[in-house]
Order: structure tokens, then sequence, then C-alpha cells
């Protein structure tokens, strides 16, 4: 074993990160903003809304993820009339099911930090003059984001993880070029260099929400 057979081996696997890091990104970019969405869905008066975002929530966090990669690379183009209309690259579809995933987790936890809101503060600002708008904003949501940033960090620490799912479908991520470095050299060395990394990409986002946290404890 030689520090040349390492950077050998890292220069793959370096590329198969990129992925790794721009699907985590993309899918925590879009599935925040939209587990906020549901949230409120869920939470909406109109009963069948909420019954429909319960049931999206309760169906996504039901079914394993790999089923739903699974399902979005190659069940999509099989659905009758529509399917030819839902073919696409497998990191794209694969993104999808990310994002629609973590949207309910997000979605449950948000819900969560919501109700831990006292309803005292919706008429405190109701007192003093602000609408549903501001009283959200100004007040609620700040709340709330000191509330599930511990959770918000546990997920997504569990996301980057869950990336390593793609090999699943072939598409060519850290793990795909660890496994396929080990199938050819019939060495664990690139499974230790896969760990390496990414224990250093959760220990980025551990000190991330880390410091997340420690601006809003003061707020």
């Amino acid at each position: 074993m030689s520090w040349d057979y390492i950077l050998t081996v890292m220069k793959p696997m370096l590329e198969g990160t990129q992925t790794t890091i721009l699907m985590f990104l993309f899918s925590i970019v879009l599935s925040i903003p939209l587990g906020f969405g549901i949230t409120l869905l869920m939470r909406s008066r109109f009963k069948p809304l909420a019954w429909i975002a319960h049931t999206y929530v309760y169906v996504m966090r039901g079914t394993p993820l790999l089923l739903q990669i699974l399902f979005f690379c190659f069940g999509l183009p099989l659905l009758p009339v529509i399917g030819e209309y839902l073919v696409f690259e497998r990191i794209v579809a694969a993104a999808m099911a990310f994002v629609l995933n973590y949207a309910a987790y997000f979605a449950e936890i948000f819900r969560g930090g919501l109700l831990s809101i006292d309803k005292g503060q919706h008429e405190a600002a109701k007192v003093l003059g602000l609408s549903k708008r501001q009283t959200m904003v100004k007040v609620i949501i700040p709340q709330m984001i000191r509330v599930v940033l511990p959770a918000t960090a546990n997920e997504s620490i569990t996301l980057i993880k869950d990336t390593a799912l793609l090999y699943a479908v072939a598409v060519p991520e850290l793990l795909y070029y660890a496994q396929a470095a080990v199938n050819r050299d019939i060495q664990l060395v690139p499974f230790f260099i896969a760990a390496v990394m990414y224990l250093l990409m959760t220990l980025v986002l551990t000190l991330l929400f880390k410091a997340l946290e420690k601006r809003f404890s003061f707020e």
C-alpha cells in the first residue's frame, strides 16, 4: 500500500463526492421550504387539503427512500398514459425522490416546532396590531427555527449519508467509485477513504448547525 495508490483511488472518489454534495445541496434547498409549505397545509382549516398533506407525509415517511428512488427512476415511465412523459435521467429522478421524501420529514419537524409555540404568542401579536402574516414572519417562525434546529441538523446529516443510495441506481457518487475500486483491486482501503470523506462532510454540517444554534440562542 502506498500514497500513490491512495491518491489514484481518491481522484475518482473526489469526483463522486461532488455528485454527493450537489445532491445534498439540491435536496436540502428544495425540501426545507417545501416541507414548511406542507406543514402549513397540514394545519389548514380546509379539511380535505389537510388530509391530503397528512396522507402525503404518512406515505413518504412510511415507505423506504430506496423504494421511492427506484419508483421514480424505473416506475414512473411504466405508468399508463402519462409514463412516456415521465422519463428522466436517473440523477434527476433520484433528486425528485430525495426532495419529496425529505420534505415530508421536515414537514413533521416544522409541525412539531409550530406546536411548541405557546398560543399566547399569537394573542400578544394580535394585541400589538400585527397581521397574521407579520405574526408568522416576525414572531412565530424565528421561535420555531430555534426549536427545530437540532432535529433539522440530524435530518441533514442523515441526508448526506442517504445519498449513498444513489449507488443502487448506478449514479456515480462517492460510494459508487469506492465500490468500483474495491472490486477492481480487492482492497478495503477505498471503503476507509469513503468513510473518512463522509465523516468530514458530516463534521462540516455538525459545526455549521452548532454555529446556527448558538446564533439563534442569543436572539
